[in-house]
C-alpha cells in the first residue's frame, strides 16, 4: 500500500450513451440504451437517464425495453467508439509510462511513475487536469478515482460518478471500507455475495472480523485469502503497462442449478453474446472457443473447439459453444456456465467474414451493413436482389440533405435524422431501403478541429459558436469545475 494516492482510475461516464448522445443532438438529455438488437440481445450500456427506470448493462434488451418503451435502442459503433478511446488513452500516456487499459473506456494510471505527483495535492491536480483535457479534446466526461492501491482507486471512480473526482486518503481504508457491502470489493458477485450472505457476512467489516482462516473455509485458499486482504484494505497489484488479453470470457453462477437442458442452451447463447461484445469492444477475433460447465457437484468440465479462422461473429461463437454443450452431460444439474474465446487476433474486417454467418446487427465499421434475403435452394423464378440493411443509430450520408444517422428501418423503407455532432437537433426523412442517393457514412467527430493556428477557449474545450459543453448547443454547465456533460 503507497502512502499517498498516486494511482489513478479512470472511468468515462456511460461511455457508448454518451458518446452516442453527443453524436445526435436530438437524443442529448434523453434515455439511451446501446446493445444487441434482436431477441437475444443485451444491454452494453445505459444513459444516465435511462438508468433512472432500472436499465442496466448486462441486462436482457427485452426487459429494457419494457422498462424504458420510449428510449432510443441503437446497436453499437465500436470502430467509432475506439476512435474516441485512442484519444483518451493518448491522455493518459501522457501521464505516465504505466497506464493500465481495462477496457475501452477504463484505465488504472501510475502516477509516480510518471513523476507528476508524490502526493495528495498533487495527485488531485493531476487528475483535475485530465478530466479537463478529456473533455476538450473528446466532448466527453469520466470519473476520477485517487487512492493507494487498484481497489481503492476503482472504488473512488465509482464513488465520483457521474463526472467527479473522489480521492481516498491512505490510512482512512478500513474506515471507508467497513460498512459497505460485500459486493463492492473485487471477486465477490451474486453468488458469492449470497454464499456469504448465508453465512451472516454482509458487510466489508463483517469479512475482516471473520478472519483468514473462515473465509478460505468458505470459499476456498486463493480467494478466501485475497478476499481477507482486501478487506483490511491491503491490495499490493501494481499497475502494469502492456497487459496483453490471451482471452475474453463471461460466466454466469446460478443460486439454483439447472437441470432444463432448454434452459441451459438459452443461458449458453446468451452468454455467447456478452462474450462477443466484449471481444468486439477490445478491438480483437479469436480462433478457439471455449465452454466451462460446473456441475451439482463442483466438478467443472472445459470443452474447446478452434476454428479455420479468427472470428467475432456471434452467429459462429453461438453454435459452436452449442456444440460443445452437446458433449457435455447436464442431467444432474448445472450452477455454473461460461463461454470464452482465446487465440485473439487484431481486429479486422476481413475477420467478420471468416466463418460464414454474418448478422446485420453487427456494428463493428460503423457502416451499415447488408444482409441478404434468404433463398430458397431451387428458385422458382429470378432471385431478389438482396435487400440492404440500415442498422438503427448508424452513420449515414445523403446525397441531398447530408450526413445523419438511421433511426429505424423496415418494410423497404428507412428512416433517417439528419443531424451532426455540432448540430441543432436535425429534421426526419424516410426513404426507400434501396434509394441510391442514400449510402452508409463515416463517424463525424464529436469536437470540431479549430484549424491551424486557433488554441481552445479558456477552459481547454474546443466548442463551435453558440454552442454548449464540448460543441453540443443545448448543455448547460454543471456546477463543478469544469462544463458538465450527460
Amino acid at each position: 500500500m503507497r502512502t499517498a494516492p498516486t494511482i489513478l482510475h479512470l472511468d468515462m461516464d456511460a461511455f457508448f450513451a454518451a458518446a452516442e448522445q453527443a453524436a445526435k443532438p436530438s437524443l442529448r438529455g434523453k434515455p439511451v440504451v446501446v446493445g444487441g438488437l434482436g431477441p437475444r440481445g443485451v444491454v452494453a450500456t445505459a444513459s444516465y437517464e435511462a438508468r433512472r427506470f432500472g436499465v442496466h448493462s448486462a441486462m436482457p434488451m427485452g426487459q429494457a425495453r419494457r422498462l424504458a418503451p420510449n428510449a432510443a435502442y441503437l446497436v453499437p459503433r465500436f470502430a467509432f467508439y475506439r476512435s474516441i478511446s485512442e484519444q483518451v488513452m493518448r491522455l493518459l500516456g501522457l501521464l505516465s509510462p504505466l497506464v493500465e487499459p481495462l477496457s475501452l473506456d477504463e484505465a488504472f494510471v501510475d502516477l509516480e511513475a510518471g513523476g507528476v505527483a508524490d502526493d495528495a495535492a498533487g495527485a488531485r491536480a493531476a487528475g483535475e487536469r485530465l478530466r479537463a483535457d478529456i473533455l476538450a479534446t473528446t466532448g466527453l466526461t469520466g470519473s476520477v478515482g485517487l487512492a493507494g492501491s487498484k481497489m481503492l482507486a476503482k472504488i473512488a471512480s465509482e464513488q465520483a460518478k457521474p463526472d467527479g473526482l473522489a480521492l481516498i486518503e491512505p490510512g482512512t481504508e478500513r474506515e471507508l471500507l467497513g460498512p459497505k457491502s460485500v459486493r463492492i470489493l473485487p471477486g465477490v458477485g451474486p453468488a458469492t455475495g449470497e454464499h456469504l450472505r448465508r453465512a451472516g457476512m454482509t458487510t466489508v467489516s463483517d469479512l475482516a472480523e471473520a478472519g483468514e482462516d473462515e473465509l478460505v473455509r468458505l470459499l476456498g485458499r486463493a480467494h478466501g485469502a485475497s478476499l481477507y486482504r482486501m478487506a483490511r484494505g491491503h491490495d499490493d497489484r501494481p499497475v502494469v503497462a502492456e497487459r496483453d488479453a490471451k482471452s475474453v470470457s463471461v460466466e454466469d453462477t446460478f443460486a439454483v442449478d439447472l437441470h432444463d437442458r432448454v434452459r441451459i442452451r438459452g443461458e449458453v447463447e446468451r452468454l455467447a453474446e456478452r462474450c462477443v461484445e466484449r471481444l468486439r469492444a477490445s478491438g480483437h477475433s479469436g480462433r478457439t472457443i471455449v465452454l466451462k460447465v460446473r456441475r451439482f457437484d463442483f466438478s467443472t468440465l472445459t470443452r474447446s473447439e478452434t476454428l479455420r479462422g479468427p472470428t467475432d461473429a456471434l452467429g459462429v461463437v453461438r453454435e459452436a459453444a452449442g456444440r460443445l454443450l452437446d458433449s457435455v452431460d447436464t442431467t444432474g444439474g448445472v450452477r455454473l456456465l461460461g463461454v470464452g474465446v482465446s487465440g485473439l487476433a487484431d481486429y479486422t474486417q476481413e475477420d467478420l467474414f471468416a466463418q460464414a454467418e454474418s448478422e446485420g446487427e453487427r456494428g463493428g465499421s460503423g457502416a451499415a451493413a447488408v444482409v441478404p434475403e434468404a433463398v430458397a435452394a431451387e428458385p422458382a423464378g429470378p432471385v431478389a436482389p438482396a435487400e440492404r440493411y440500415w442498422a438503427p443509430g448508424h452513420d449515414v450520408r445523403h446525397a441531398v440533405h447530408g450526413a445523419g444517422w438511421v433511426q429505424g428501418s423496415g418494410l423497404g423503407r428507412v428512416t433517417v435524422r439528419f443531424e451532426e455532432p455540432g448540430s441543432a437537433p436535425g429534421r426526419v426523412r424516410t426513404f426507400a431501403v434501396d434509394d441510391p442517393e442514400l449510402t452508409a457514412g463515416e463517424a463525424l467527430p464529436l469536437v470540431r478541429d479549430p484549424g491551424p493556428g486557433a488554441g481552445p477557449p479558456a477552459g481547454g474545450a474546443v466548442v463551435s459558436p453558440d454552442a454548449g459543453v464540448g460543441g453540443v448547443p443545448g448543455l448547460a454547465a454543471g456546477p463543478g469545475s469544469h462544463p458538465h456533460h450527460p
